[in-house]
């Protein structure tokens, strides 16, 4: 009821232009106009205040109702002809009143030529009915109109925008559950995978190298808290990875599966803004190479403007597509407006993975 309160207020404070007809009806000599009229007005403003309560509850709401906009605005013509036997003229300003209703509540294709008859009615009447004054009402009405149409306008836009920014919020927050879900994917794709392989390793030692086998459980335990703390932080919101931590996890990954692998020494030379990216490039297309290629040796070609991650296997089935990890990634590179590749090798059997992000 807060915003009731409110437009009470700003509409019942209007009512003091009424004081000429109230005036004028005052000092008229008593009689049946006269009783009539002072009902008629005070019925007017009832009216004007009723239709304001009406029309703020339909906005609120969110509902429109023609027939009973209109039927205030025919009801408050009416009370308007009730004054007019005894305030002649100076019923006039109950016409702003009216044509500020018709703007802010009706169409714009009936509320316009409604407000325009009510102008130039009010001028004939004003300058053709024999003692009648012209004081600028229809001036008045009009302007009244434009005033309540802009403030109906600015209402409107007041109300998009509130509906557009709780859109960018509802979209704000399920972009964060895309990104958090893509994000635990690829975390949880890559420890994961590293971790059944250093498990069927740990297996396959257990008859052969008891201290390597354990060894390699001891890794399986540190990757399992690893990818544990990166759940954790990812979920939170403020997980961010490393490239040099990643090739160091590719270097890793890679030796337990049995991959040969080239990697760079240092990454000094890629610019900050592309390093998570090619960051994640090299856990994905790792854990690919790990899960799937059936390679015997893996490079990673590494320099400012590109990352290229190349085996000798079989790779995916279906590069393009296959699974949400490079879905996720290539996501990624159009953020950053680059280049996504995948597939096979030109100049020999394998397969490779390719960003390249514009200087």
């Amino acid at each position: 009821m807060r915003p009731w309160r409110h437009g009470w207020i700003f509409a019942a404070a209007w009512l003091f232009y009424l004081n000429e007809n109230l005036s004028t009806l005052l000092h008229h000599e008593g009689g049946w106009a006269r009783d009539l009229g002072l009902a008629a007005l005070a019925g007017f403003a009832a009216a004007y205040l009723g239709g304001v309560w009406v029309l703020r509850t339909d906005r609120l709401r969110g509902t429109a109702n023609l027939g009973r906009v209109w039927l205030i605005l025919l009801t408050q013509l009416a009370l308007f002809g009730l004054q007019v036997p005894a305030a002649g003229f100076h019923a006039l300003p109950c016409v702003t009143y009216i044509a500020a209703t018709a703007a802010m509540a009706l169409p714009v294709t009936q509320g316009g030529p409604f407000v325009v008859v009510l102008v130039v009615g009010t001028e004939l009447l004003a300058r053709l009915t024999p003692g009648w004054e012209d004081n600028g009402y229809g001036l008045a009405a009009l302007l009244g109109g434009l005033a309540s149409y802009g403030i109906r306008l600015a209402a409107e836009r007041q109300r998009r925008l509130a509906d557009t920014q709780q859109e960018l919020a509802v979209l704000a927050v399920q972009n964060e559950r895309n990104r958090i879900a893509r994000d635990l994917h690829d975390i949880l794709g890559h420890s994961l995978t590293v971790v059944t392989v250093k498990a069927e390793l740990a297996q396959r030692l257990l008859d052969v190298d008891l201290e390597k086998a354990r060894s390699e459980l001891r890794d399986l335990e540190v990757l399992a808290r690893d990818a544990l703390a990166d759940v954790r932080s990812t979920a939170l919101g403020v997980r961010g990875i490393s490239l040099a931590g990643e090739i160091a996890a590719a270097k890793e990954a890679l030796a337990a599966a049995d991959v040969e692998a080239a990697l760079p020494g240092a990454a000094d030379d890629v610019p900050s803004r592309v390093r998570e990216l090619f960051a994640w490039t090299i856990r994905e297309a790792v854990t690919n190479i790990v899960r799937h290629a059936h390679a015997t040796r893996a490079e990673v070609v590494l320099d400012p403007g590109s990352v290229e991650i190349l085996d000798d296997g079989v790779g995916p089935a279906a590069p393009s597509t296959d699974g949400q990890g490079l879905i996720g990634l290539r996501r990624r590179v159009e953020q950053l407006g680059g280049t996504l590749t995948v597939g096979a090798r030109q100049d020999r059997p394998g397969f490779r993975v390719r960003v390249e992000v514009p200087s």
